[in-house]
């Protein structure tokens, strides 16, 4: 384990789901040795599943305010929360500590593959978690627990809109216009975008037409409705290619 302070000690002591992450995370060779890769990241996505920040941080997972190192700042993180633990959606940025609760995602890196923890809603109500084994040139999703977007080619990167709704780049058409190909992208320069709504449990990828140029396309929740950009330069002049309802949340949420 690589954080030694004894905050986060006493906090794998009296967290099942925490302890068991750790041995998960930090003994990711000798357990893929034992189950196999595909088994691994199953089992692995399932505990990110059900894990709350604290727990992430405790396993010694890279942060929002460093991704490649454990948590620093056990003093104050391992703290409960003033208030909700959604407060940065008002903002749409990622919570980043040191601040009570911890911070609002994880991260965690091997030499050929990757995982990823985003926490969204009120109280952390939500999970995105996304596996991208690099070996396979494979990325899957995984939100509350369920699988999403399976079959589509996705980014390797995510981010809550609203703490109710995860958007993920994904693969574009092979037949538009100015479709081109190339390093850092989900396949194409022109992308997809997935938006999966957690309070309704729904998908939907939007694929952009001819007169599109989703080239860094941003998400926006207005309201009752999502504006969907080009480019964050569209975004800043508002002037979306497409708005959609939102939607009402579920009761519960």
């Amino acid at each position: 384990m690589t954080v030694g302070d004894e905050a986060w000690g006493e906090w794998l002591r009296n967290s099942p789901s925490a302890s068991e992450l750790s041995l998960w995370w930090q003994q990711a060779s000798e357990r893929i040795r034992q189950v196999g890769r595909d088994a691994y990241g199953e089992r692995l996505a399932a505990l990110l599943s059900a894990a709350s920040p604290r727990d992430c941080a405790a396993a010694g997972m890279g942060c929002t305010r460093r991704l490649d190192r454990a948590c620093h700042g056990p003093s104050v993180c391992r703290q409960d929360p003033a208030g909700p633990s959604g407060a940065e959606e008002a903002t749409g940025l990622t919570r980043e500590g040191p601040v009570p609760g911890a911070c609002g995602g994880f991260h965690g890196f091997w030499t050929d593959f990757e995982f990823h923890v985003w926490f969204g809603g009120p109280g952390d109500r939500h999970r995105a978690v996304l596996w991208h084994d690099m070996a396979a040139s494979v990325v899957r999703l995984w939100v509350d627990g369920a699988v999403v977007g399976a079959g589509v080619f996705l980014d390797s990167y995510a981010h809550w809109v609203g703490g109710r709704f995860l958007v993920v780049e994904a693969a574009g058409p092979d037949d538009h216009p100015r479709q081109s190909y190339g390093p850092g992208r989900p396949g194409s320069g022109i992308v997809s975008v997935l938006i999966h709504d957690a309070a309704q449990g729904s998908t939907r990828t939007l694929v952009p037409e001819d007169h599109e140029m989703w080239t860094a396309p941003q998400v926006v929740l207005a309201g009752e409705s999502l504006r969907v950009y080009a480019t964050r330069e569209a975004r800043d002049a508002d002037t979306p290619d497409r708005v959609l309802p939102a939607g009402p949340p579920a009761r519960h949420s």
